[in-house]
């Protein structure tokens, strides 16, 4: 397999940590997004959004994080990163999407360009505009975690799922801008927990060979 992938995307640090907890080996192919390699012909015929992450695996090509993951546990089920009940596996899932689709859309780096340069915002309005939407979604995902968790350690239950996943990277953008997490502590323990976790450090951005 080829994860193609950038050490501070935390949609690809999804994927690198999902492959670490499955035990998988890969192959770490770094496109820089700040010189828009990602927009070159070559990458773009292996995904059209332009985007990181994308996974080859056996020749097929898959894109978006989360469908990434979800083939992974549908192809490679050990550990599994869901729990067995459907309606456990919703509760994950709604947590899991929650960082994907509602808050991480709003501040990834494309996003905070456009601020930057097609609507001419400067850097203290693009910061207040990232630890609003960090500070909203990370509300909903505090009380998420403390009805959820089932010993502080993890978002869902007692091991690892999907939400965890997703949880770290997040909390690193998080911090990377300064934002205050002190209001949400279960979050913040979770996240402790976690990162300390071999699997998780090694998916770490500094830990990345494209690390800069």
């Amino acid at each position: 397999m080829k994860l193609y992938t950038y050490f501070r995307s935390s949609a690809a640090y999804r994927v690198r940590i999902a492959l670490n907890l499955k035990g998988l080996d890969y192959e770490s192919v770094p496109v820089d997004l700040r010189p828009g390699k990602h927009r070159l012909p070559e990458y773009l015929a292996l995904n059209p959004q332009g985007l990181v992450p994308a996974l080859e695996d056996g020749g097929a090509v898959i894109c978006q994080s989360l469908a990434v993951i979800e083939y992974l546990e549908e192809t490679r089920p050990h550990p599994p990163l869901l729990p067995d009940s459907p309606l456990d596996r919703a509760r994950v899932r709604s947590m899991a999407l929650a960082i994907a689709c509602d808050l991480h859309p709003l501040n990834n780096l494309r996003v905070l360009n456009y601020l930057r340069s097609q609507l001419g915002q400067d850097e203290a309005a693009v910061d207040t505009w990232y630890r609003h939407w960090i500070a909203e979604g990370f509300r909903g995902l505090e009380e998420q975690a403390k009805r959820g968790s089932g010993d502080g350690r993890h978002m869902f239950g007692t091991r690892v799922t999907l939400a965890d996943v997703c949880l770290v990277p997040q909390m690193f953008n998080a911090r990377r801008f300064r934002c205050n997490v002190e209001p949400f502590p279960a979050l913040c323990a979770i996240c402790a927990h976690l990162e300390a976790l071999p699997e998780f450090a090694r998916a770490a951005p500094d830990a990345q060979p494209d690390a800069s």
